[in-house]
């Protein structure tokens, strides 16, 4: 798989470009603020429907434009299709197919897949435990895109609950009063009818949660594999890289889950409910679901301590590294052919020992997108096996023999951009 154009119009800085690229290595050098990362972040967005900079779509749409169009031909099994997304902060975006509009833009999820390494990736093992949770559910949505529609719906479910929490809170907890208004129904019978709505909101929640929740155990059990064994080759050190689920199931039942069992859908469910029973009074004082997917973690592991505050600099930036190149190899294995992989000002953050293994597990991918500020910072058998740009002022053009980006200011322009990076 590989991306053989990129358009964009009133994308970040890019009033409109357009940029051909071809199999193999492909490397983007532009000082900060020339514009070479939007054009990587432009193909992630059209894999993922997301930005790997922002949480929101309104930074993607260039001042003073009303929306934002990213439209990539992916060349697949020698054939090519046209995936497209407008994108209108405060409005529902739109995507197409080929010529082709399609009902919701989650519909054109795996049409390209990418796998993407950024410095802000550092945060995988440096954040919180929500940098971890999306990495796992963003890589289940690479793998099968129906995953997309379950965390959506998930997401729903869970907004709803915790609305009902809380504006349910004083006729469910205990020794709660109030002064009666007109036209309300008694203290017992409104308590009544918010218990049972909570309970059938538990059923909502936990019904589609334990599916999420063996979606991300079954990924996690066929990735950690890989991740031990590019931790290792990209550190050169054997340290014991591991992976392991913190449940926010009850005690029994998470034990299992940090082992490494994945149990059936059905009787994660049940643990659900068994665990909402549990903590119900403690929801309802805090107005808040404590329970589920989206309170749990994926606790990351140099021998017996853990990577978080325990992991030396260079270490952090191994791991984050290793789990996208296993996540990069479990795709690999399960579609049978390559993501892109993007490697966004990453090669500055490594050592040149790192910089060199880097290189040598990446040489063999179908297409890779590098950006650099110095061109001397990308290894010489990526460089000089693949196509180098320099991106200056949003201009885009064949490097000179020189690897500064002033080299080539003169050059023929192929793309034209505002300024932002």
């Amino acid at each position: 798989m590989h991306v053989r154009h990129l358009t964009l119009k009133d994308f970040r800085s890019y009033p409109s470009a357009e940029l051909a690229l071809t199999p193999g290595v492909t490397t983007l050098v532009g000082l900060n603020g020339q514009g070479k990362t939007n054009l990587v972040e432009a193909v992630g967005y059209l894999a993922t429907l997301g930005s790997h900079r922002v949480a929101t779509d309104q930074p993607l749409v260039r001042f003073g434009a009303a929306r934002a169009i990213v439209r990539g031909a992916i060349v697949r099994d020698e054939r090519e299709t046209m995936v497209e997304l407008e994108i209108t902060p405060g409005r529902a975006n739109r995507a197409r197919l080929g010529r082709s509009p399609v009902p919701r833009p989650r519909d054109v999820l795996g049409t390209v897949r990418t796998v993407l390494f950024a410095p802000e990736d550092l945060a995988l093992v440096k954040g919180d435990p929500s940098e971890r949770r999306r990495f796992l559910d963003e890589l289940l949505v690479q793998r099968q895109p129906r995953w997309s529609g379950v965390r959506s719906d998930y997401d729903k479910i869970l907004k709803q609950r915790n609305a009902l929490l809380k504006s349910a809170a004083p006729v469910l907890r205990k020794g709660a009063r109030r002064q009666p208004r007109a036209g309300d129904p008694p203290l017992e019978e409104a308590g009544e009818s918010a218990l049972h709505t909570l309970v059938v909101w538990n059923d909502h929640l936990s019904t589609v949660g334990s599916q999420l929740l063996y979606a991300r155990l079954r990924l996690l059990r066929d990735l950690v594999p890989d991740l031990s064994e590019c931790y290792d080759a990209v550190s050169a050190a054997a340290s014991n890289a591991r992976a392991t689920y913190r449940s926010s199931l009850h005690e029994d039942l998470a034990k299992r889950l940090a082992e490494g069992e994945v149990p059936e859908v059905d009787e994660l469910r049940a643990g659900m409910l068994d665990t909402l029973e549990q903590v119900r009074p403690n929801e309802i004082e805090r107005g808040i679901t404590l329970v589920g997917p989206h309170r749990d973690d994926l606790v990351l592991s140099l021998g017996e301590l853990p990577a978080k505050g325990y992991a030396s600099h260079g270490e952090s930036w191994s791991f984050a590294l290793g789990l996208k190149l296993a996540a990069y190899r479990l795709l690999r294995r399960d579609l049978g052919d390559d993501p892109v992989l993007v490697l966004d000002d990453v090669f500055a953050e490594l050592d040149s020992g790192r910089r060199e293994r880097l290189a040598g597990l990446v040489a063999d991918c179908e297409q890779v997108l590098i950006t650099a500020a110095v061109g001397a910072d990308v290894p010489d058998v990526l460089r000089e096996s693949g196509t180098t740009y320099a991106v200056v002022l949003g201009q885009v053009g064949p490097l000179g023999e020189a690897d500064a980006p002033e080299a080539v200011e003169d050059a023929p322009e192929t793309v034209e951009a505002g300024d932002d990076a």
